[in-house]
């Protein structure tokens, strides 16, 4: 029974070589000349060389070899057979009419009980019409080598067989690096599975495919490409290739999106502040009939009270309309030509309170920035505005860092910013470690009402207020973000080679002094301790009370004029704008300056934020208080 499992098994072994479409040969393992020598061949041994089993048994495989013969790839053939390795090649061979043909083979050795070699078996195949069709491949490629668009070649399984000058320029590898790779793994950018599955698919089916991909580069940059796949066949009509053209469009759809962007904003822009205008003309007959109503009642009218409700809320709602403006780039400017290093040097304590001890601050302002000209004022809530936005991208602290430097804007950089031109520069880069943001947030960060944080914690108003004041002033806002690698907003202003004004100039260095007389009303006595000797040491004659009450009791026995009252908004009992209206009665020219700490959404219920009012934002350093001080004096 074993004998007979053994002949069925050779008989079915034999069966299935006789029958096997490829060649196939078994030699002897002399390897000392004259060498192997035929002892077997199959029926596809004959249709492949002519040759019947019977013309070379007994003879040397060397009988196929010719004078095209690779001598080099014969030879390492017979040292892989004397060191018993298998072998896998290729190289021209002889039929027995002389034909030439391109054979493949893979042998390997056969080794008896104890080991040794007994025999080498070769499978054989003509693979002359694929090498001719993969060369019909290389030769029209070729004639394409000079394009402008980056061409490839991929066989069947996606493995580069042709890549291009312009393909090297546009990918970064070059044809030696890229060839015999898998174009999908090379260039594939992540999450593009759909697009790729369509493209084959499609070229399989229809035998061709035009669409746009997204690819990544050696460096890492994606690339976009107009993709043209076309599938090449073998003469049998069998896909053997794919011809792929690519477009560079990279530069063209970053000009388009950024194009769309702009007339997004700008639509967004006209929209907002064509509803801002229109909104403030309902807001000053809503605000101008609630303060004729509030004269017309008295004090214990029941209607006061809401009248003044609708009084505050048109002030809330034309503080929203001044942002409005700003970002549409309609609201006044005072520009004029001065440092950008001396207003952020001016705010640094400033800017140190209002983000806390947990975030490090770093300055790196540039020695020789230039000049700009612009609405410092303005320029310096910009960079509020981008602080705080730093600051709440870290709630749990981290480093901060603002940066000036001179920068030339070239050519090349207002082609892909078309709304700026090429010239001298200064820019201003705010930089957090916080947690970033996608493209989509960035795509969408400067557009009004738009907001990251947590319904009623912010009006979306802030950044949009920055972009407005930023491309009013002739400037540039930009943001570079990644998720978890924090954000940097880049402010560039038109740089001028005009003088500071010398009035301005010696503004910026030095504390303006007076000989006026102050109330100043502070609940907080540190605050106030700091506002007395500010004050003091400018010059001015200070007097000084905790809270409301003691202000009345001051100003009703000082016989001398009272110029200028200082008055924290929010205090117990009486806020700061009933002080300054109760103590106007007998003081009629007597000027006033708010000053708080809470946001400005506090501001605004107490009524402050309104036309003519003078206001100044906690904290502020001493040289700031004794400008706006100065300011208002001067009228």
């Amino acid at each position: 029974t074993e004998r007979k499992r053994a002949e069925e098994q050779l008989r079915l072994l034999g069966a299935a070589v006789h029958q096997a479409h490829e060649s196939i040969m078994i030699t002897s393992a002399e390897l000392a000349p004259p060498g192997p020598r035929i002892v077997f061949t199959n029926p596809a041994f004959t249709r492949l060389t002519g040759y019947t089993a019977a013309e070379v048994l007994g003879r040397s495989p060397g009988i196929l070899n010719g004078t095209r013969t690779d001598r080099g790839v014969i030879e390492n053939f017979q040292k892989h057979l004397s060191l018993g390795r298998p072998f896998s090649g290729e190289a021209i061979k002889y039929r027995k009419d002389g034909s030439q043909f391109i054979m493949e083979w893979h042998t390997v050795p056969l080794r008896d009980e104890d080991g040794s070699i007994s025999h080498f078996v070769s499978i054989q195949r003509d693979i002359s019409a694929r090498k001719q069709a993969e060369e019909q491949i290389r030769e029209q490629a070729a004639l394409l080598a000079k394009a402008q668009d980056a061409i490839m070649v991929r066989d069947i399984r996606d493995r580069i067989i042709f890549w291009n000058p312009r393909a090297e320029r546009l990918y970064g590898w070059t044809a030696a690096e890229a060839l015999g790779r898998n174009a999908n793994e090379l260039l594939a950018k992540p999450g593009l599975g759909p697009e790729l599955d369509e493209a084959r698919q499609a070229v399989m089916t229809t035998g061709e495919w035009i669409g746009e991909l997204r690819e990544v580069a050696r460096d890492g940059r994606e690339v976009v490409v107009e993709s043209r796949w076309t599938l090449v066949r073998d003469p049998e009509g069998k896909p053997k290739a794919k011809l792929v053209i690519n477009t560079d469009i990279t530069e063209r759809k970053r000009l388009e999106a950024q194009l769309f962007q702009a007339r997004r904003m700008e639509s967004i822009g006209a929209l907002a502040g064509g509803v801002a205008h229109d909104f403030n003309n309902l807001l000053t007959v809503i605000t101008g009939f609630s303060e004729i109503l509030l004269a017309r009642v008295t004090e214990d009218d029941a209607m006061r009270q809401p009248l003044n409700e609708i009084r505050k809320a048109g002030e809330r709602a034309a503080s929203l309309t001044r942002q409005l403006l700003a970002f549409s780039r309609r609201q006044i400017l005072a520009p004029r030509v001065f440092d950008l290093n001396s207003l952020i040097n001016e705010t640094e304590r400033m800017l140190r309170r209002l983000i806390g001890e947990d975030i490090d601050l770093a300055l790196g302002l540039d020695p020789a920035l230039g000049r700009v000209k612009a609405d410092p004022g303005q320029i310096e809530q910009v960079l509020l505005n981008l602080v705080v936005n730093a600051r709440d991208a870290m709630p749990r602290g981290g480093h901060l860092t603002i940066e000036t430097k001179n920068v030339d804007l070239d050519e090349i950089y207002a082609r892909q910013h078309p709304d700026v031109r090429p010239g001298a520069y200064v820019l201003v880069a705010v930089s957090d470690s916080g947690c970033g943001m996608d493209e989509t947030t960035q795509a969408q960060i400067f557009e009004p009402f738009f907001t990251t944080k947590e319904q009623g914690k912010g009006t979306g108003l802030g950044l949009a207020m920055a972009y407005g004041i930023v491309k009013q002033s002739g400037g540039q806002i930009e943001v570079y973000s990644e998720i978890g690698h924090g954000s940097t907003f880049k402010i560039y202003l038109p740089r001028v080679q005009e003088e500071m004004a010398a009035k301005e100039a010696a503004w910026l260095t030095v504390s303006p002094r007076g000989t006026e007389t102050v109330l100043l009303v502070e609940d907080e006595e540190g605050v106030r301790s700091t506002v007395r000797l500010a004050l003091a040491t400018n010059g001015y004659t200070v007097l000084e009370a905790e809270d409301a009450k003691k202000a009345l009791e001051i100003s009703a026995q000082h016989d001398g004029p009272i110029h200028l009252l200082i008055t924290d908004v929010v205090m117990p009992k009486i806020s700061g704008r009933q002080l300054a209206d109760q103590l106007q009665g007998p003081r009629p020219g007597m000027k006033v300056l708010y000053v708080s700490g809470y946001t400005d959404d506090a501001i605004i219920r107490h009524g402050v934020l309104q036309a003519g009012v003078a206001f100044l934002q906690k904290p502020f350093t001493p040289t700031a208080l004794a400008r706006k001080v100065r300011e208002i004096l001067n009228g």
